[in-house]
């Protein structure tokens, strides 16, 4: 039975904003020195969004919220397998804001950035393995 064309195009649009924010992330990482704060920003965006187009494939409503706990915990529920890695990106979840505005005294470092990515992109790719083919993000240019 075919799948419903505006629950895969829901999904589809989570996760190409999801690989919007990977994209960024890792052209950042490429600046002398590389731009730290957003980069650790994109990576918790990327896991975000990840997980709302998995919950969203799966129909389940999740609120306006940044919080990968909550989120990490609804998709545990739907597949079990996925706890031990989102309970690891869970510690991303402070920098949706961490370091987003004056007053935070040290920036990530550039090995903080980079493990936080590595981590964001372990369970971006951990999601797109359980959802079907035309869900995935249609690929732009080169």
């Amino acid at each position: 039975m075919p799948h419903d064309p505006v629950r895969i195009e829901e999904v589809r649009s989570w996760l190409a904003k999801a690989e919007v924010d990977m994209r960024a992330a890792e052209y950042e990482l490429t600046a002398d020195p590389p731009i730290t704060p957003d980069i650790v920003f994109h990576a918790q965006q990327l896991v975000e969004k990840s997980l709302k187009g998995f919950l969203s494939w799966n129909d389940v409503p999740f609120r306006k919220t940044h919080n990968l706990v909550e989120l990490g915990e609804q998709c545990s529920k739907l597949d079990s397998t996925l706890e031990t890695l989102l309970r690891k990106a869970a510690v991303l979840t402070e920098y949706a804001w961490k370091f987003r505005y004056p007053g935070e005294l040290e920036e990530p470092t550039s090995q903080e950035a980079e493990e936080a990515l590595t981590l964001a992109k372990q369970v971006y790719e951990a999601i797109l393995k359980r959802l079907p083919e035309e869900t995935k993000p249609r690929r732009r240019g080169p």
